[in-house]
This record gives C-alpha cells, sequence and structure tokens, in this order.
C-alpha cells in the first residue's frame, strides 16, 4: 500500500484544521453537501461527547453533520458519497465497516456500506487511529449498512 501526500488529498477534500498553535479557535472544515440532510442529522445526534478522551472543539461552519475533538483535531464529517471497490484495508470495528486510507500526516476513515457515509480524519499524533473507532459507532450506526460489507480479498492484485 503507498502512502498518499495529505497535501493532495487536503484540497480535495476541503478540510482544513487550524494550526494546532491556535488553540481555542475554530476548527475549518467544509461539510459534504448532504452534511445537513435528515441523516446526518440523526448521526450527528449521536456524536461522541469525547473522543478517546479528547475534549469536543468548535468549528467554523454551520453544520450539524461536522464536528472535531482535540487538538490536533480528529474530524468527523457525515454527508460523504460512499466509496466503492478499494483496495486500502477495510476493517469492521464492532460490526461497522470502515475503509482505511493512510495519509501522511494521520489516518482518514470512511464508513463502507452506508449511504451517505461518515468520515473521521484522525491526525498521527493521536497514536493508533483505529482505537479512536469505537466512539463513533452510535453515530455510524444511525446510517444502515444496506450497501454491502467489506470483503477480504486474498491477493490485491488479482
Amino acid at each position: 500500500m503507498h502512502r498518499r501526500r495529505v497535501l493532495s488529498v487536503l484540497p480535495a477534500l476541503a478540510v482544513l484544521p487550524l494550526l494546532a498553535g491556535c488553540g481555542e479557535q475554530p476548527v475549518r472544515a467544509a461539510p459534504f453537501d448532504r452534511s445537513d440532510s435528515p441523516e446526518c442529522r440523526r448521526v450527528a445526534a449521536h456524536w461522541p461527547g469525547t473522543v478517546a478522551g479528547l475534549e469536543p472543539r468548535v468549528t467554523a461552519v454551520q453544520s450539524v453533520g461536522v464536528a472535531a475533538w482535540g487538538d490536533p483535531p480528529v474530524v468527523a464529517r457525515c454527508g460523504k458519497n460512499p466509496p466503492g471497490p478499494t483496495t486500502d484495508p477495510c476493517i469492521d470495528v464492532s460490526g461497522v465497516d470502515w475503509v482505511a486510507t493512510e495519509l501522511e500526516d494521520g489516518t482518514m476513515f470512511t464508513t463502507f456500506g452506508r449511504d451517505p457515509a461518515l468520515e473521521v480524519l484522525v491526525p498521527s499524533e493521536h497514536g493508533t487511529a483505529p482505537l479512536l473507532l469505537p466512539a463513533f459507532e452510535e453515530a455510524a450506526r444511525q446510517v444502515p449498512q444496506d450497501q454491502g460489507r467489506c470483503v477480504a480479498v486474498d491477493d490485491a492484485d488479482g
């Protein structure tokens, strides 16, 4: 698996967490088009109070489908188009499938088989990124996993 440069991914995602030195300033993260859909409003009602001990942060957007915790911020967004087939690892965390995409400075997790999808960006400073995903279980379960499950493949090249 190759590592993607976060600088090439972030402009496409329009996610711009503020510099760590800014402290209490709001976290800037662009919402997806469906961020305030009825499905994402249900998701937002179940955003975790804390994520691995990280306290909530104020976001600089007027969308309930975007939330953040800690410094540097862990950013969650609802409303993403679901991923299609991928060679990125897909992991099951308490019955929720997540596609893990390695970035230069962290990991992007996207729910698999749910429409709309949730995205969770975890900066590398927070350690083992998948350990933060159980905090998002209730939020993710608000969108039914009716678009398929992750399937293990023996040989990604074949």
